[in-house]
């Protein structure tokens, strides 16, 4: 399990653009689909990763809290399915529907979504506020597999808490680690 750090793109880079399959809906999602007036939160996960398979009850819970508010939340795969298959659209579909995602699942084949978010991990998060900015970049929580840190979602929580609140979030931001994100060859 080697840990990879997240790239920490510049606060203030724009969302770039998106339209990618939802596994769980056969449906194409665009980020205009999920675009939040609020903040729209874009994260890369996985299914095999055990980073994300550590956090994902935490992650379901915290857009469960804020989605109410009018945060909107919107999950990547982008992983080669080929050489991982239990990354691929169909078990995709099976963890968002057993792990009651409340938010789109999407399948970014080609990578070429992770590319332009400079995503470098599972998980991987970023908020962008109401403009599409990036607002905040990096880690969950503190918690990873082993370290006995309990699953908070503090970091992402303090974010979100910041941008209802009107401001923006402390820019000191500590980088999410994870699994790097299996590049195809």
């Amino acid at each position: 399990m080697a840990a990879t750090p997240s790239t920490m793109i510049p606060l203030g880079t724009k969302a770039p653009d998106f339209a990618l399959p939802n596994p769980r809906t056969d449906k194409v999602v665009t980020l205009a689909d999920v675009r939040s007036d609020v903040a729209t939160v874009v994260m890369f996960i996985c299914n095999h990763c055990p980073f994300v398979k550590y956090i994902m009850d935490g992650v379901v819970d915290c857009a469960n809290d804020y989605i109410p508010q009018g945060v909107s939340f919107v999950a990547i795969s982008s992983n080669d399915a080929d050489n991982y298959p239990e990354d691929a659209a169909p078990v995709m579909k099976e963890y968002a529907e057993r792990g009651n995602y409340p938010f789109p699942y999407l399948y970014d084949e080609s990578q070429d979504i992770a590319r332009a978010y400079k995503a470098a991990c599972t998980p991987d998060f970023f908020i962008f506020d109401k403009e599409l900015a990036c607002a905040y970049r990096g880690q969950f929580d503190g918690a990873r597999p082993g370290n006995d840190v309990p699953v908070s979602g503090g970091d992402l929580r303090a974010a979100l808490d910041a941008l209802l609140a009107g401001s923006q979030p402390n820019p000191e931001q500590i980088p999410s680690i994870g699994c790097n994100i299996k590049w195809k060859r």
